[in-house]
């Protein structure tokens, strides 16, 4: 019986992965194989490897595990990075495991365990799509923000709508590091393709911040009258 890990994903906290995993265990059932491990996640897809938690979990997994197989929903659910995608790709097929993606219903390895050509020239075609269809989708959103501000409206968060600061930890997790570093905002941005306007929002997580927090005081005013390099051999 074949061994299989299952792997899905959702961009943002209110979505719901269940319906992929209730396809892909379905799937594994009908097939006979044995699901040894399921990983899940809710982060963009645009994020590295590195920055997420569960696909790298499952990476490591797979090093010090026998798994034949590796079940995804549709390609964009790996990464919407094409570069990422076909890296992990890759790395699978080098270890002689098959990732099935069962919306397309291609498998990267035959059954004689060699690549499967048709499989990685179509995925190849899929990566780069996603990777544009991406790029399109922030282009279309940005247009009408500039449109919707041109007619005189003003673009807002959902009323009630707010991340929890856990939530916040969590889904910027590599940002908050870089900048407890001291790296600056562009800095941050540059290296993470992170909004300068979040990271804004993200640095109020530092220990500086929440200190200053607690006790009541503004840590900006505070700035302006002790150097930075000060606060830094401070804290």
């Amino acid at each position: 019986m074949a061994k299989v890990v299952i792997y899905a994903r959702v961009s943002t906290q209110g979505q719901d992965y269940e319906r992929q995993l209730a396809e892909l265990r379905e799937y594994a059932r009908k097939m006979e194989y044995e699901v040894v491990m399921e990983f899940c996640e809710k982060v963009s897809g645009a994020k590295t490897v590195a920055e997420r938690q569960a696909l790298t979990e499952l990476l490591s997994f797979v090093e010090s595990n026998k798994v034949d197989k590796v079940l995804i929903y549709e390609c964009s659910r790996l990464s919407r990075r094409a570069l990422d995608f076909l890296t992990v790709i890759e790395n699978l097929t080098a270890k002689k495991i098959s990732v099935y993606i069962l919306q397309n219903g291609l498998e990267t390895l035959l059954p004689n365990g060699q690549p499967n050509p048709i499989a990685q020239l179509v995925m190849g075609i899929l990566a780069q799509f996603n990777s544009m269809e991406r790029s399109l989708i922030r282009s279309r959103m940005e247009s009408g923000y500039n449109h919707y501000r041109a007619i005189g409206g003003k673009v807002v968060r959902k009323e009630g709508y707010r991340k929890s600061e856990e939530a916040m930890r969590s889904e910027y997790a590599k940002e908050i590091q870089l900048l407890r570093k001291g790296l600056s905002l562009r800095n941050v941005s540059a290296i993470t393709s992170t909004s300068v306007n979040t990271l804004r929002k993200i640095k109020k997580f530092s220990p500086l911040n929440l200190f200053f927090k607690k006790i009541n005081i503004c840590l900006p005013c505070f700035e302006t009258t002790y150097p930075k390099i000060v606060l830094k051999q401070i804290f």
